[in-house]
């Protein structure tokens, strides 16, 4: 028996062509690499957007950043507690409330001083009638850090010189004093407080959110307790807390010193320039969200534009695509990609670019420089998040052309 073969007619295979996410991104890329002027003009809307939002929020960061710290330097986040002291009998302050008031959360910082109701002169031959107006403070040893002062020669107080009879001296009281420097000699050195010498080892630069400790002569805690027979019992408290805590901190401060007697605590207010420094808040945050949603949405009207001109632009190219095979979801996720990759690096480019201005222009104004972490995320995220809004619509009108209507408008 002889087997007939028999040909077979082949069958075409219509199942339609999927592309990886690979594929689509590199026909994304395409059009961009194929024309790098238009995409480079296209991107250039994108990052002069992205760029303004990020210079208009990180120029005026910067700029209250560095009126914060001005007002900081006023107190905004400092309080005094004294005694209230009424007639005859004047009120003792505890001595361990100044540890007591460490206690409370939001204080940063707690110091005190002390009146040791001492004299000083110059020397001991000075006329004990000629009396310089002086004022002798026992001093704990983190007092610059609460009333924001600076050694302007010498050292301040620590936990090695406070035991001994060291002094520092207010700006003013130096000059009464004639001490001009700290350390200048032994007769450039000395001062005479309740007959007896001390040594000075720094001059403060004028203090002026506490003028009291400018016409002071500063010693140790443990110091005026051994050569001056001091009580221990602070006079002012000195309490630095968070600036959104001070109210409270205000409220417990009374109760936490004297406990016995908390009416017997007299608490200064928080300063005025607290209220400024929260109003100016409040208002840069409306502003930065005022001139970035505008720049924002410039940056989106201008891909949108470009991503229209360039379907127009490219009608033949869509024919073509369309006539080998292409299907409308390829079309669009095509030129979806494109307006995405544009925005992207238009973005990209932006984020830079702002950053290095808003860099810049603080450093030339001499402020500290600030570039909010949001806006920059905001800005190469918005980047993309423009780029697919402002090519949906030029990716579905690419996609609705047939092919010969793409390549007979060609």
């Amino acid at each position: 028996m002889t087997a007939t073969l028999t040909p077979t007619t082949p069958v075409a295979d219509t199942r339609p062509v999927r592309l990886a996410p690979l594929d689509i991104l590199r026909l994304g890329l395409l059009g961009i690499r194929t024309r790098k002027i238009r995409a480079a003009l296209s991107a250039l809307g994108i990052s002069i957007g992205i760029a303004t939002m990020i210079v208009v929020t990180g120029i005026p960061a910067s700029s209250q950043k560095a009126l914060m710290n001005e007002l900081s330097a006023l107190g905004t986040n400092m309080l005094q507690a004294v005694p209230n002291s009424t007639g005859n009998n004047p009120v003792l302050l505890p001595p361990q409330s100044v540890d007591m008031v460490r206690r409370i959360g939001p204080v940063t910082q707690a110091s005190a001083v002390a009146n040791t109701h001492a004299t000083v002169y110059r020397n001991d031959r000075v006329d004990p009638n000629d009396y310089a107006g002086l004022t002798v403070l026992a001093s704990k040893t983190n007092l610059l850090k609460a009333i924001n002062a600076k050694v302007q020669s010498g050292r301040f107080l620590s936990p090695a010189t406070e035991k001994f009879p060291t002094a520092v001296l207010g700006s003013v009281a130096a000059s009464r004093l004639g001490v001009s420097r700290a350390g200048g000699g032994a007769s450039d050195s000395l001062i005479y407080v309740n007959n007896r010498w001390f040594t000075v080892i720094g001059v403060l630069a004028k203090t002026p959110l506490s003028p009291d400790i400018d016409r002071s002569v500063l010693v140790g805690w443990d110091a005026a307790r051994t050569q001056l027979k001091f009580d221990g019992h602070p006079t002012v408290l000195y309490i630095k807390a968070e600036e959104d805590r001070m109210e409270a901190v205000r409220q417990v401060l009374p109760a936490t010193i004297y406990p016995e007697l908390p009416g017997m605590v007299q608490v200064s207010r928080p300063s005025d320039a607290l209220a400024a420094k929260r109003a100016t808040q409040s208002t840069f945050s409306a502003l930065f969200l005022g001139l970035a949603g505008v720049a924002l949405l410039v940056g989106g009207i201008g891909v949108a534009n470009t991503m229209v001109i360039s379907v127009l632009e490219r009608r033949r190219e869509i024919g073509l695509r369309r006539a080998l095979g292409a299907n409308r979801g390829q079309i669009r996720s095509q030129f979806l990609t494109e307006s995405v990759a544009l925005s992207g690096l238009g973005g990209l480019a932006g984020t830079v670019l702002g950053v290095l201005a808003t860099v810049g222009y603080a450093t030339y104004q001499d402020w500290p420089p600030v570039i909010p972490l949001s806006s920059v995320a905001a800005g190469f995220g918005g980047a993309i998040v423009i780029g697919m809004a402002a090519g949906v619509y030029p990716s579905i009108r690419a996609s609705r052309l047939t092919p010969t209507e793409a390549l007979a408008t060609a």
